[in-house]
């Protein structure tokens, strides 16, 4: 059994792969943006899942989710599912936060960063970037920022299994009802890498879809565009990786 932090379950593939982990016996910590959020997670926290809630659009909401959870039994697993589509939270919620997290959170072992196919339409480049929302950011580009941190998190701590997962175009709310990819494909993988003693499930640095390690963006693997990407996010938080 492992104990595992699933970000932004409250609905979609968040909300499947904390439901799928709890009943394969594992110990699920959900997470809700807000308390009125947080009621649609009532179901499971009655299964036994524990329940923390923060507004990832804001960093000092992180930073005490990081603080309780530090506080608390440490975890195994994060999965990194917190996502927006458009709007000025996307690069606070879609790279911040999970930045964030990965440096303030001890003890996991297995990080799974959402991503999509979207990234390979990312520009890489930081200049003129809006890192706290004042303006609409590009989901394209916050992906790609977060699948380059999965990659440099697996470079940067061996001891720890760090993963980019693209889930597929799945109909969720964020997908839309008429999205062609299979919703329950969209989150077995995220949840074999948290949780797998598989070979495969026991690498790191990968981009996967649906079980298959893909490559990703060629800036994905820039050392180079790493180290920047992390010396932006020191500087622009505070809080080094």
């Amino acid at each position: 059994m492992s104990r595992i932090l699933v970000t932004g379950s409250a609905d979609g593939l968040g909300r499947a792969a904390a439901d799928s982990l709890l009943s394969a016996g594992h110990d699920v910590v959900v997470h809700a943006r807000n308390r009125q959020r947080a009621a649609a997670l009532d179901a499971l926290v009655d299964r036994g899942a524990h329940l923390v809630v923060g507004d990832f659009g804001e960093r000092a909401a992180v930073r005490s989710v990081a603080a309780a959870l530090n506080d608390a039994e440490p975890l195994d697993a994060v999965i990194h599912n917190a996502g927006v589509w458009s709007g000025p939270a996307v690069m606070p919620v879609n790279i911040v936060a999970p930045y964030l997290l990965t440096a303030l959170l001890r003890g996991p072992r297995r990080l799974v960063y959402l991503s999509s196919s979207s990234h390979f339409g990312g520009r890489p480049s930081l200049a003129d970037v809006d890192w706290r929302g004042g303006s609409a950011g590009s989901y394209s580009d916050s992906k790609l920022f977060v699948t380059t941190l999965a990659a440099a998190v697996a470079r940067l701590r061996p001891g720890v299994l760090s993963n980019a997962v693209d889930p597929g175009w799945v109909p969720t709310k964020m997908g839309g009802p008429n999205a062609p990819d299979d919703l329950e494909l969209g989150h077995r993988t995220q949840e074999w890498l948290a949780s797998s003693d598989e070979p495969q499930a026991l690498t790191t640095g990968g981009y996967w879809y649906h079980r298959r390690r893909l490559q990703p963006h060629r800036a994905v693997h820039d050392e180079a565009f790493q180290e920047l990407l992390l010396e932006t996010l020191t500087e622009e938080t505070g809080t080094a990786l």
